[in-house]
C-alpha cells in the first residue's frame, strides 16, 4: 500500500461563532433523527466526533498540507464535515448512499448558508466492490448503487482530500479503495474515535 503518514500539528484555532453554531444545530438535527427514527434505525449511521476532527482540518489549511482544495466526504450522512471544510474555504463534496440522511443534510446546510455538493451514491467506484470485501462480525459498508463520484461530475482521482469515519474494522477497506483509486500526493484524513484523527497520503 502507497500511503504515507503525514506529520501535522492540531489547529489551535477555535470555531468562530457561526462554525459553532452549525455544530450545535447539526447535533440538535442528529439527535431528532435517531428519536424520530428509533424504530427504523439507519444502523450503519454514526457520526464522528466534530470537534475533533475540526483542528485536523483547519490544520490542512493552515499548514498547506493538500495539493488542493476539492474535499470529498466518503459516507458525509448529515455532512457536517464537509460543511466544516465549506467554512475553511474547501470546494466541499459529500456522498451518501442512504437518501434519508441526504434529504437531511440538504436543509442543514441551506440554514447556515454552506456551500456543498452532494450525492446520494456510492463512494466505492465501480470495480472496486472487490476491495470493500470485509471479513467481520460488525460491518456495514454497503456496496452497489449509483457511483457517487460520476453523479458529481468527478471521477475517484479528483479529491484533493477525503474524509471519512470508517466503522471499527473497515479502517483498511477505507485504505485500500483510497490507494486505488486516489491520485499521487492526494490525503486521506480518518476519524478513528480513540485514536483520534489520522491523515495519510498517496506517495
Amino acid at each position: 500500500m502507497a500511503l504515507q503518514e503525514v506529520s501535522w500539528r492540531p489547529s489551535t484555532t477555535p470555531l468562530d461563532a457561526k462554525g459553532a453554531a452549525f455544530l450545535a444545530d447539526a447535533q440538535a438535527r442528529i439527535d431528532a433523527f435517531f428519536e424520530e427514527r428509533w424504530q427504523e434505525p439507519i444502523v450503519g449511521f454514526v457520526p464522528s466526533d466534530f470537534a475533533k476532527v475540526w483542528p485536523a482540518l483547519a490544520a490542512l489549511m493552515e499548514q498547506d498540507l493538500g495539493p488542493g482544495r476539492r474535499f470529498c466526504e466518503w459516507g458525509c450522512g448529515f455532512a457536517v464535515v464537509a460543511g466544516l471544510a465549506a467554512r475553511l474555504g474547501f470546494d466541499a463534496h459529500g456522498i451518501e448512499i442512504e437518501r434519508d440522511l441526504i434529504e437531511a443534510a440538504r436543509p442543514l446546510l441551506a440554514a447556515h448558508q454552506l456551500e456543498v455538493k452532494l450525492a446520494c451514491g456510492s463512494f466505492i467506484p465501480p470495480g472496486g466492490e472487490r476491495l470493500a470485501q470485509i471479513k467481520a462480525e460488525m460491518a456495514w459498508l454497503i456496496t452497489g448503487g449509483p457511483d457517487g463520484h460520476a453523479l458529481l461530475q468527478r471521477e475517484p482521482d479528483d479529491w484533493d482530500v477525503v474524509f471519512a469515519y470508517p466503522w471499527p474494522g473497515e479502517e483498511h477497506v477505507v485504505e485500500r479503495l483510497f490507494d486505488r483509486y486516489a491520485a499521487a500526493g492526494a490525503l486521506l484524513v480518518t476519524y478513528r474515535t480513540e485514536k483520534g484523527t489520522r491523515v495519510q497520503r498517496k506517495r
